[in-house]
């Protein structure tokens, strides 16, 4: 399984840039034309916006300008997975996990379970989350794989601070409410074929949504609706930018884990995600090698800056025993895509891996 992709340019995002950035991941309104909108909310004309953007998309910082998707909401189910392998099985093992349409983000992360990725199995699918695990496990010879599916979502909301000007130990004046993960009504198929319009990279042109309506044979008021509707019922977050954090200049990438007792989650769990640097925070199975509860991840511009974050956690909650906590940075990434939902590509790998044929590999773009 490969990808393709153009090559891309140098480019330091300025002050302006990282403004438009920053509204740009606050998410577009359903309008017929969202870059003016955007524009106007921020003092820059829609072909100023379409023009940094343009830029912006080359030099590889804004990955996808699209809607954020609840899985679960959708009918998917999910997993985080550790796996642990050899360092000269690693980058092989990787490919193949790659290579599952349901894996969004893999990556590698300085601890003895070295490979992590994001898994999501389509609500029909012929095998299950446990079944994907065991063919996975079995192609790449790992010595051990762990699921932690999340088991209480305190918060998941993916926004750098691209100016700069946030203090990175900085809560939320206000708790954090636990995200609406859907309204337990599954997507129709009318509702599945706008979800696959939407899930697209957005055009850029001044009215984006007008070509999609236009290549879909609906009326653009109805596709808007729709995506208001998604909003509404929590199939979606937001229609927002994705950023590459890397070349957005956030260099540090550190998962925390914490060991927290089971009376004491629904306290300290709230607390941590009051963090604005904390974009992810969630409870998730321990085991007798994996001793901790919960997960927040935190990206900053370096990992002293991340650890600033994690020690303010740590003083917050308490938390300040060296052997209740870890932090796994990301230090290589394999793949990190938007998950694309409802793809023939999933049934495509189903019907390989129920045949028992060598499954497909991922291999990134050259870029």
């Amino acid at each position: 399984m490969t990808t393709t992709a153009e090559p891309r340019i140098q480019h330091k995002p300025d002050d302006a840039d990282r403004e438009l950035l920053n509204a740009l991941q606050s998410g577009l309104a359903f309008v017929r034309h969202p870059y003016a909108e955007i524009g106007a909310r921020i003092g820059m004309t829609e072909d100023e916006v379409l023009a940094r953007l343009d830029v912006l998309r080359r030099a590889g910082v804004v990955r996808q300008l699209s809607a954020i998707f609840d899985t679960r909401a959708l009918g998917y189910e999910s997993t985080l997975v550790a796996a642990k392998y050899p360092d000269d099985r690693l980058f092989e093992a990787a490919a193949i996990v790659g290579g599952h349409p349901g894996v969004s983000h893999n990556y590698r992360r300085s601890h003895d379970f070295n490979l992590w990725f994001t898994l999501a199995v389509e609500p029909d699918a012929r095998l299950s989350l446990e079944d994907t695990l065991e063919v996975l496990a079995k192609a790449t010879g790992a010595e051990s794989m762990r699921m932690l599916p999340t088991l209480k979502l305190y918060k998941i909301n993916v926004q750098l601070d691209m100016t700069g000007t946030s203090d990175v130990t900085a809560k939320s004046a206000a708790p954090a409410a636990a995200p609406v993960r859907g309204d337990g009504v599954l997507p129709t198929e009318d509702d599945k074929r706008v979800i696959c319009i939407l899930q697209r990279d957005l055009p850029a042109v001044s009215a984006p949504f007008d070509v999609w309506a236009a290549e879909a044979s609906m009326d653009v008021n109805d596709l808007l609706a729709a995506a208001q509707t998604f909003v509404d019922r929590s199939y979606m977050r937001r229609f927002a930018a994705v950023l590459n954090h890397r070349r957005a200049g956030f260099g540090a990438n550190g998962m925390a884990v914490w060991k927290v007792a089971e009376e004491d989650l629904e306290h300290i769990g709230p607390q941590m995600a009051a963090f604005q640097s904390v974009s992810h925070c969630y409870k998730r199975p321990t085991y007798a090698d994996w001793p901790y509860s919960i997960f927040t991840m935190v990206h900053a511009r370096s990992k002293e800056l991340c650890e600033q974050t994690i020690d303010a956690i740590a003083e917050e909650t308490g938390i300040t025993e060296p052997d209740r906590r870890a932090i796994l940075y990301s230090t290589y990434e394999f793949k990190k895509i938007r998950l694309v939902y409802y793809t023939p590509e999933y049934r495509q790998w189903e019907d390989i891996a129920l045949s028992g044929d060598a499954l497909p590999m991922w291999e990134p773009a050259q870029v």
